[in-house]
C-alpha cells in the first residue's frame, strides 16, 4: 500500500528554483534512503512533507489524502533531526511522551507506550535522565523514540546518525531496519553517507540540484547507475573509469583499453564509434602472479586491507592507474613492495558512459553475452 506519494512538487526561494516537478512514492513498511550532496534540497524536502513549509506547486498525499494546507501537528508525520532537538528541561521520558501529551492521551497509555518504545530502543534505563546526562547515542535514540511514539504513518529521519560516533553509527545501521519494519510506516532517511544509504534503504534516491537523478533498489543503483556521477558515488573503492571508443571488428564489438582490444556485450552496440568512458568495478578486475590468456601486465604498487577484502593499487607501463579488490587471504600471496602482476578485466560486467554528458549508454536487465 502506498503510504506517501509526492506529485509534481516544486519549490523556489526568490529566483532560486530548488525543486521542479519532483515525484515519488513510498509504501508502508518501506524506507527511501535519500542521498546527495549538501545543498541539494534533502532537508527542505523533509520540511515540505512535514508541513513546516508549503510547496509552490504539486501535492503531498498521505494514505491517498492530499495534506496541502494541513499543519504539521495534524499530518501524522514523525520527525527525528540530526541535532536531536530534545527539550532540555524535560527528562528522556517526558521528551518521548511529549507528542502523546500534546494529543491529550491518557496517562496510563502514555506510560505504556513510552515504556514499550524505550525498551525497543534500549533506553529504558535512562528515562529519568535529563538530556545533559545522556550520551549522544542515548540522545539520538530518545529523539527517534519521540518520532516513533505516535506510530506515525510517515517517518522522516534527517541524517540522524551524523553526530554520533563510528561504533554507534555501525550499531544503529544494524538496528534501524528492524525498528522501521516494526513501525510499518513510510520512512525517508536522509544521509550524505552513500554506504549508509545502500545499507538502510529499500529504495535509494539520489537528489542533486533539486531533482531526482535515480530512485531504485540499492542493487540496481550499484549495477545500473543512470550516470557516471552516480557510479562514482556508490562503490568503495570507487569505480575505474577509462576513456574509450567502441568499434565493430571482425570479432564483434570491441573496445581498446590498456592498449589491448577487449570484447563488449551486445547491449553496447548503440555506442559504436562514440567517445565513451568504460566503468569497471574493482571486484571485476582479477589479479594474479602468473601470466594467462587475456591478461595484462601491471605493477602492483600497494595492498590495503578493507574489512574482509583488500584493495590493490595497480599501474600499467603507461602510468594509468587501476583499482582491484580480492579476499584478504588471497592478497597475502602478493606480499609487500612493488612487483609485477597480471590483470584480467571482465568487460561483460562493465558500464559504459557518454564521455560528454556522463549519461549511461545502456542499462542491461541482467548479465549479457559478449558481442560476436
Amino acid at each position: 500500500m502506498t503510504r506517501l506519494e509526492i506529485r509534481n512538487l516544486s519549490k523556489s526561494f526568490g529566483s532560486l528554483r530548488l525543486f521542479h516537478d519532483v515525484g515519488f512514492a513510498v509504501a508502508a513498511g518501506e524506507t527511501l534512503a535519500l542521498a546527495g550532496p549538501s545543498g541539494g534540497g534533502k532537508t527542505i524536502l523533509l520540511r515540505l512533507i512535514a508541513g513546516i513549509m508549503e510547496p509552490d506547486e504539486g501535492s503531498i498525499l498521505i494514505d491517498g489524502k492530499d495534506v496541502g494546507g494541513v499543519g504539521p501537528e495534524a499530518r501524522d508525520v514523525g520527525v527525528a533531526f540530526q541535532n536531536f532537538a530534545l527539550y532540555p528541561h524535560m527528562t528522556a521520558f517526558e521528551n518521548i511522551a511529549s507528542p502523546l501529551r500534546a494529543r491529550g492521551t491518557e496517562t496510563a497509555r502514555v506510560k505504556e507506550r513510552v515504556t514499550e518504545v524505550a525498551a525497543l530502543l534500549k533506553i529504558d534505563h535512562v528515562l529519568e535522565n535529563q538530556p545533559r546526562e545522556l550520551s549522544n547515542g542515548q540522545k539520538q535514540r530518545t529523539a527517534l523514540a519521540r518520532a516513533l511514539i505516535r506510530r506515525p504513518k510517515v517517518l522522516l529521519l534527517d541524517d540522524p546518525l551524523r553526530n554520533v560516533d563510528a561504533k554507534l553509527r555501525y550499531e544503529m545501521r544494524l538496528e534501524l531496519p528492524r525498528l522501521l519494519a516494526v513501525a510499518d510506516c513510510a520512512a525517508i532517511y536522509v544521509t550524505q553517507d552513500y554506504r549508509e544509504a545502500m545499507g538502510l534503504g529499500d529504495l535509494v534516491g539520489i537528489l542533486r540540484a533539486g531533482r531526482f537523478e535515480q530512485i531504485a533498489p540499492p542493487a540496481e543503483i550499484y549495477t545500473r547507475p543512470r550516470s557516471v556521477e552516480i557510479a562514482r558515488l556508490f562503490g568503495d573503492p570507487t569505480i575505474n573509469l577509462l576513456p574509450c571508443r567502441p568499434e565493430r571488428t571482425a570479432e564483434g564489438l570491441q573496445v581498446e583499453i590498456f592498449g589491448r582490444p577487449m570484447p563488449l556485450p551486445l547491449h553496447f552496440a548503440a555506442a559504436e564509434g562514440r567517445d565513451c568512458l568504460i566503468g569497471v568495478r574493482p571486484e571485476h578486475v582479477s589479479v594474479g602472479l602468473q601470466n594467462g590468456p587475456g591478461s595484462l601486465p601491471f605493477e602492483l604498487n600497494a595492498v590495503t586491507p578493507l574489512n574482509v577484502r583488500a584493495v590493490l593499487f595497480l599501474r600499467d607501463a603507461a602510468g594509468t592507474e587501476l583499482l582491484a579488490t580480492c579476499p584478504e587471504d588471497d592478497a597475502l600471496a602478493f606480499g609487500r613492495g612493488h612487483h609485477r602482476v597480471f590483470v584480467t578485466i571482465d568487460t561483460s560486467r562493465a558500464l559504459l558512459f557518454d564521455r560528454e554528458n556522463g549519461q549511461t549508454l545502456a542499462l542491461p536487465a541482467a548479465a549479457q553475452p559478449l558481442a560476436a
